[in-house]
């Protein structure tokens, strides 16, 4: 049996490192950082680090694996209600729970989150963001609410318009403060989304 004191010392190593290497991303930028400012920072020694990473590219690659994996759990137990949403018409604009979730997640982790986005984080991460967003809730899913045989133009061209403007937003938020709630950039995200540009900026009722 696993000791139990074993494994919370194991996830306090791990947040440690976590918070450590967003501190640093700020600081100085993810290129510039080495093994040694981490383990400095989260006050642990090189071995500590090397039993659960590779190297720093290792440590970013899980830590962005753990989002990634994080926010498709919450698509797929919100699958049923985004559908449903989207069948009925009564309410197009309420904010569906999935949007909400997905923003109160990124509300937690908005630390990790906005260094990554930011300028001086992972720029590869926004690519990888943008496929896993689209395979999660377009791509090869027999559940996906929006079918490609739908579509009015090439679907690289949407996925990329889409990803990138959700990305966008998210960024936005993210750098301003996050001085709107989960629940209002769920509102706003979901106007944006559904509803479309021209819609949102009133020119389109």
């Amino acid at each position: 049996m696993r000791d139990i004191n074993t494994d919370l010392r194991v996830v306090r190593t791990k947040e440690s490192i976590r918070h450590a290497l967003v501190e640093l991303i700020n600081e100085k930028g993810f290129e510039a950082i080495t093994v040694k400012d981490i383990t400095t920072r989260a006050k642990i020694n090189r071995g500590t680090f090397y039993a659960h990473y590779q190297d720093k590219f290792d440590l970013m690659t899980k830590c962005e694996e753990k989002i990634m994996l994080d926010m498709s759990k919450i698509t797929k137990q919100n699958f049923p209600s985004v559908i449903a949403a989207l069948e009925t018409d009564s309410q197009p604009l309420a904010p569906f729970s999935l949007t909400v979730s997905l923003s109160e997640y990124l509300n937690i982790n908005s630390g990790f989150m906005k260094a990554v986005l930011g300028p001086k984080g992972d720029l590869s991460f926004q690519t990888r963001l943008k496929e896993f967003m689209w395979e999660t809730l377009y791509g090869n899913n027999p559940n996906a609410f929006i079918k490609e045989e739908n579509f009015l133009v090439p679907g690289q061209y949407l996925a990329s318009y889409m990803g990138t403007a959700i990305i966008g937003v998210i960024q936005q938020w993210l750098e301003s403060g996050r001085k709107e709630s989960p629940q209002e950039m769920a509102r706003i995200l979901t106007t944006i989304t559904v509803n479309g540009p021209y819609f949102a900026a009133g020119l389109k009722k």
